[in-house]
This record gives C-alpha cells, sequence and structure tokens, in this order.
C-alpha cells in the first residue's frame, strides 16, 4: 500500500525519531507544513534531507501577531529556495482567545496574492471563520486544500466551486466527531485527502498504529484503512484516488 500525507508537522522535535520509519511503511510521499518564522527553517532542512517530504511554509493566523517586519521576504526566501514548495499553513481563526480578525486576513490576503503571482497551491487552516474565509477566497483562482474541514456540507458545494480540496484526518474519527463525518461524505471523492496533522489532532485508540504520548505519523496507515470502511470502497481504490488527488492538488505542474 502507497500512503500520502497531506498534512502534517514533523518538524516538531516530539517526532524527530518517527521520520525515518515512514518510508519503510508506504508513505510515498507528504507535505510538511510550517507555521512561523521560527520553524520555515526545520522545514526546509528536513525537505533538503529527505526527498519524499514537499515543504510548505506559511504564517499560520495563531503567530500572525509575531511577525517580523520582512517576513514576507523571508517567506519568499524559503519558496525560492524550494521549487516543490507550496504555502501553508495559513488562514483565519476565530476560536483563539482574542482574534485579530482584520490583522489576520491582511497576513491571509498577502500570502494568498503570494501564491496566485507564484501559482502555488495553498494550505488553508479555519476554525469559526467560515463565512469570512469564503469571501475572502471569492477571488482567489488558484487550488486550496482545506485541511482537517471542519466547516458544513453547505459549505461544500461553495468551496468545491473555488477550486478547494479537503483533508480528512483521523481526528475525525472520535465518536464525538459523527456529525462532522456526515458532512465529509458530501465530499467528492475527487476532492478529497487523508492527513495525520502529526503531532498533535490525537484520533482514538483504535486508530493509533503505534502506542504514543502524540500522534505518530504512522497513523496515516490506520486513518486510510478508516477512511476506505467510511466511503465504503476498497482501500486499494481509495489508496489510488488519493495517489491522484495529492499529485493534481502539489505535484502539477505550475
Amino acid at each position: 500500500m502507497i500512503y500520502y500525507d497531506a498534512h502534517n508537522h514533523l518538524q516538531d522535535e516530539r517526532l524527530t525519531t518517527a521520520i525515518d520509519v515512514l518510508p519503510q511503511i508506504g508513505l510515498k510521499m507528504c507535505v510538511v507544513n510550517g507555521t512561523s518564522e521560527k520553524d520555515w527553517p526545520q522545514v526546509s532542512a528536513l525537505a533538503k534531507k529527505h526527498s519524499w517530504i514537499l515543504p510548505a511554509f506559511g504564517l499560520h493566523p495563531w503567530f500572525s501577531a509575531e511577525r517580523s517586519p520582512k517576513w514576507l521576504d523571508t517567506l519568499r526566501h524559503f519558496l525560492d529556495e524550494h521549487q516543490n514548495a507550496s504555502i501553508g499553513e495559513i488562514g483565519l481563526d476565530r476560536w483563539m482567545q482574542n482574534p485579530d480578525v482584520a490583522e489576520q486576513e491582511k497576513v491571509f490576503c498577502q500570502q494568498l496574492a503570494l501564491a496566485t503571482d507564484r501559482k502555488l497551491p495553498v494550505t488553508v487552516h479555519c476554525l469559526k471563520a467560515w463565512g469570512q474565509l469564503e469571501q475572502t477566497l471569492r477571488d482567489h483562482e488558484g487550488p486550496f486544500l482545506l485541511h482537517s474541514y471542519g466547516g458544513s456540507a453547505e459549505m461544500v458545494k461553495v468551496f468545491s466551486k473555488q477550486k478547494a480540496y479537503f483533508s480528512f484526518s483521523g481526528y475525525f474519527a472520535h465518536e464525538r466527531k459523527a456529525a462532522q463525518r456526515e458532512v465529509f461524505k458530501k465530499i467528492p471523492l475527487d476532492r478529497l485527502l487523508l492527513e495525520t496533522d502529526a503531532p498533535d489532532m490525537i484520533p482514538p485508540p483504535e486508530l493509533q498504529t503505534i502506542p504514543a504520548d502524540c500522534n505518530h505519523p504512522q497513523n496515516i496507515q490506520s486513518i486510510y484503512k478508516y477512511a476506505a470502511q467510511l466511503w465504503s470502497i476498497p482501500e486499494t481504490d481509495l489508496a489510488a484516488k488519493m495517489e491522484q488527488n495529492f499529485q493534481r492538488l502539489f505535484l502539477a505542474p505550475k
């Protein structure tokens, strides 16, 4: 079986010892997302060391207030260094304490403009800001991934018209997430991707391939199995579709 992880954070120090085993379990490629100027160098170093890692560089809304005056130039620098890079993880977040939504949107739009200029895919984070996100993305022409999609079924139709992909993580296998699983069933298979979001968003025990105190990236194996059952298709067929979708979004010629 060949696996693709559409979103994780392998630069996190909790995953240092987990990285080398991943190609051995069939992980063909993954997207490692940076979140701020602090971790972009680690993402870059991982991508230079491992050819199966696709780097993504972005300023997450949680850290937009911490950016330096030259953050956008630094972002351009890392994108210049990696021809296979994308932009992420970026977005909007009203769930965090005392969010400066106007400032988040400013930073988000600057990165969207950069993605448009360079014809790069984008990985989007959104919590409690779906209406604002839809409005912000109306004029964005390029494809984007709504990672760990937590929006409504109605918004699936809207975002699909805007070239959106939607990723499912093992976290949605928790029993309390039954309603969101029903939303995912409305997503066309040609717009679906699978992710771990390791090391966070820990899945329920039955999906934890390796017992760990964090979300181990090897859990991508059990996420594939679970997703195949959820969509009622053979796992090999699901894997083939995930490979097509991943390559279309992240590896298509610019």
